[in-house]
């Protein structure tokens, strides 16, 4: 995929919205083929860095000990104090804290409380704290750095459906810097996957409220069934 190609899509789907009162997120579609995600070795979950803005505000909770209090405050969406979750969690404010923030952070001493208060909900939505990530993190880390990094972050996770979609910029960013992130992206996922090349199937853009665009077409296909956002 040449970046020549994706300007190019980029163009055409700025041309093809209609006028909106808010600023439309670019949307990266990646579908795949020739994989069973029927086998665990087949499944993908990487955590990829981009070089630049995502477009959209990353949402950062904290869930920590007393040494990390104030920091997690300060940088961080929200904070969960480990006194907290000894006093117990109402579980209609659990489900909102996990709704509404994207990334979580825990403090390494203190997991055991997090999955033991957070994990049945957490878990199945995949926004467990995860090393990978960065976000399991010792009582003298510095969050700042952290909080920073993950306003760049994007999760690639292939477990049922054999596609991909994550925002990847905004309608009004530099289209350079739009396409620099889509290579980050295609490319990651193309190291990642046993053929390669040989496995991706179609690349697509498409804005908010907005058509899918085939990179390397100059027309209009929506033949994907768009799932949820990472």
């Amino acid at each position: 995929m040449e970046k020549e190609q994706i300007l190019n899509a980029l163009k055409s789907i700025k041309e093809d919205s209609q006028k909106r009162n808010f600023k439309q997120r670019v949307d990266l579609i990646i579908t795949i083929m020739g994989i069973d995600l029927k086998k665990p070795e087949n499944k993908i979950d990487l955590y990829v860095q981009l070089h630049h803005d995502k477009g959209k505000k990353t949402r950062i909770c904290g869930l920590v000990g007393p040494e990390l209090l104030e920091n997690s405050k300060k940088y961080f969406d929200a904070t969960v104090s480990s006194d907290e979750f000894s006093r117990g969690l109402d579980k209609k404010k659990l489900k909102a804290i996990a709704r509404e923030n994207d990334f979580f952070v825990a403090q390494v001493n203190v997991m055991p409380q997090v999955a033991t208060s957070f994990g049945k909900i957490l878990g199945p939505l995949g926004k467990m704290p995860n090393p990978k990530a960065g976000c399991v993190v010792t009582p003298n880390s510095n969050l700042s750095q952290l909080a920073e990094k993950l306003q760049t972050t994007i999760r690639i996770n292939i477990q049922k459906q054999p596609l991909v979609q994550t925002t990847v910029g905004s309608e009004d960013d530099d289209p350079e810097k739009v396409a620099d992130n889509i290579l980050v992206v295609y490319n990651s996922l193309l190291h990642a996957l046993p053929g390669e090349k040989n496995n991706i199937r179609a690349v697509y853009l498409k804005l908010t409220m907005g058509k899918p665009i085939k990179i390397g077409t100059k027309q209009e296909d929506a033949p994907v069934k768009q799932k949820g956002k990472q």
